[in-house]
């Protein structure tokens, strides 16, 4: 089969992700209406991948630690950070996982079934060497940003690549993850595609009049999302324009701000896209929806707040879930 395009990969899952629903029942005389939930609310009954051919011979890829060579066609294959499962499943090579990190929300459903069942090797900050070692990986993809102290230990279980930092520069992740796994070629082509997907996308919503807010609850705290960060960018990429605060402009770090309840003004925008990382931040959300300063916000009047998919939004960090980004835009602003 030749290399399957960004639209071909994650068919099935578009199907899924561009049908929003509004919240039921009436909404009472002077009251802002609800928030709208965009993406999956369940599992895909179908993996969100494709197929793709390796690169012929072992060859040495240059990485955040140094230079490894890997195997012409990795068969066993563990991952430790949440990026490094989009690029595999992108890549059609879910199959082969023998092994991932756990995350506190769970494996993401967006990827699909397959995903779920691949076994854990410890949580993303702790990865379990002896679990690792016992699946007899032949490429391990980490990050030093994560676990840079672990290195030299995953790379005596196995070929082990790193990249350097998380979110920030997720699309050169993508890259160096494809060569490690010996798609570059088709790497660069799902990554040119996204591109062209997201300028499109934001043509036809008209993402330049957007002002998007982008809100995530965490435990003990909010922030809102910036211009670097993994969704913040992809935003970007579809010119969908954002908040004159939320551009964190003069900021050392741009990817995102904290911010206390008392500034939920700051949150506001003329559509606003709100999530929340675990049980106690989705409890924490849900209770500051009904605040009363929430409802002065703009963006709660006019009734243009959506509740979006955390793993999509903001775990996900790859090809596949920019693209459930790009399939709420198009519900939501189109």
């Amino acid at each position: 089969m030749r290399p399957l395009r960004l639209l071909v990969v994650i068919m099935v899952g578009l199907a899924l992700l561009a049908t929003g629903c509004g919240s039921g029942g009436s909404t009472p005389s002077g009251a802002a209406p609800a928030p709208q939930r965009l993406g999956p609310t369940t599992a895909p009954g179908d993996d969100v991948c494709g197929e793709t051919r390796p690169a012929a011979g072992p060859t040495a890829i240059e990485h955040a630690m140094g230079s490894t060579t890997v195997p012409d066609d990795p068969q066993r294959i563990v991952v430790l950070d949440s990026d490094k499962l989009d690029t595999v499943c992108a890549l059609g090579l879910q199959d082969r996982l023998v092994g991932t990190i756990s995350l506190d929300s769970g494996q993401p459903s967006y990827l699909g079934p397959t995903i779920k069942a691949v076994p854990t090797v410890g949580k993303i900050a702790e990865p379990e060497l002896e679990k690792i070692a016992s699946l007899k990986p032949d490429l391990i993809l980490g990050s030093k940003f994560r676990t840079p102290d672990l290195y030299d230990q995953l790379s005596q279980i196995a070929p082990t690549v790193f990249t350097e930092l998380v979110g920030l520069t997720w699309q050169e992740n993508f890259l160096l993850d494809a060569s490690a796994l010996r798609r570059a070629d088709q790497g660069q082509e799902l990554l040119d595609q996204l591109k062209a997907d997201a300028k499109t996308a934001g043509a036809e919503v008209d993402g330049a009049q957007a002002e998007a807010s982008i809100v995530r609850f965490i435990n003990g705290g909010i922030r809102i999302y910036g211009p670097t960060s993994f969704s913040g960018s992809v935003l970007e990429l579809a010119g969908v324009s954002r908040p004159e605060f939320q551009q964190l402009k003069g900021a050392e770090d741009r990817r995102f701000a904290e911010i206390s309840a008392e500034e939920l003004p700051k949150a506001d925008g003329k559509i606003i896209y709100v999530t929340a990382y675990g049980p106690d931040a989705t409890a924490e959300q849900d209770r500051l929806l009904k605040d009363p300063l929430w409802q002065t916000l703009n963006g709660v009047k006019s009734g243009r707040v959506y509740l979006i998919s955390d793993e999509i939004w903001m775990t996900g960090i790859g090809v596949i879930a920019a693209d459930g980004i790009l399939a709420d835009l198009k519900t939501s602003l189109g």
